[in-house]
């Protein structure tokens, strides 16, 4: 949801992009370890996962820089309105785990990478889009999957973060007083979600995939 404020209050896209990542990368690493160290996450199995989202988010960022997005905004806010859907009505995404559809290796491929790839190339949903996937291929409860989302996320955007501060595009001021922000924010929340579990998260997850897709529909 930040994105779209960067943008519309000015922010040039690829500025918008590159202040966005930095931000993000405090809040995503200050739930990241949150979650560690109420034992909620284990990082471990995540490993090949983590390795092709670093190498996705890589080409991601490479790529935003070179082409035009026009077409993926276009394709976006529906896509997310079917998962919004898909968050309100699965039973898969509830306090329990279920039988995984997909094995691990297909799963880090797929969807560490591809995901990886969208979080460097534009990013909005990114973490929904790992928490959905690991709740419907993997099985995973949502306190579960929202868990491990995180260090995916980090990854990603970190990965992101550096290819953009090396391309000079990071609005400092901006970036750091965001950052600041998020780290507060990003505690409080990850503490929720492990407290209230699916309760606070599928409800949350479904307003905030639609207010995005709203957003993105009026842009377009």
């Amino acid at each position: 949801m930040v994105l779209p404020v960067l943008l519309a209050a000015g922010v040039p896209p690829l500025n918008a992009l590159a202040t966005n990542k930095f931000q993000s990368v405090f809040g995503t690493l200050s739930s990241t370890i949150n979650f560690f160290r109420k034992g909620h996450l284990d990082l471990k199995p995540l490993r090949p996962a983590l390795v092709y989202a670093f190498i996705g988010a890589a080409i991601g960022t490479l790529a935003i820089q070179q082409l035009d997005t026009a077409i993926l905004k276009q394709l976006l806010p529906w896509v997310l309105i079917v998962m919004a859907i898909y968050v309100a009505f699965s039973p898969r995404m509830s306090d329990e785990d279920s039988e995984p559809r997909w094995s691990e290796g297909r799963f880090n491929r797929l969807i560490g990478g591809g995901i990886g790839f969208y979080g460097g190339f534009l990013g909005p949903g990114m973490g929904s889009f790992f928490a959905v996937a690991f709740s419907a291929l993997r099985g995973f409860n949502l306190r579960k999957a929202t868990a491990n989302t995180k260090p995916l996320v980090l990854v990603t955007n970190t990965t992101s973060m550096v290819l953009f501060m090396i391309a000079g595009h990071v609005w400092w001021k901006l970036a750091i007083a965001m950052a600041i922000a998020q780290v507060i924010g990003a505690r409080l929340g990850s503490q929720l979600v492990i407290s209230r579990g699916a309760k606070l998260v599928q409800p949350v997850m479904v307003v905030i995939i639609l207010l995005l897709a709203i957003k993105l529909l009026i842009e377009a």
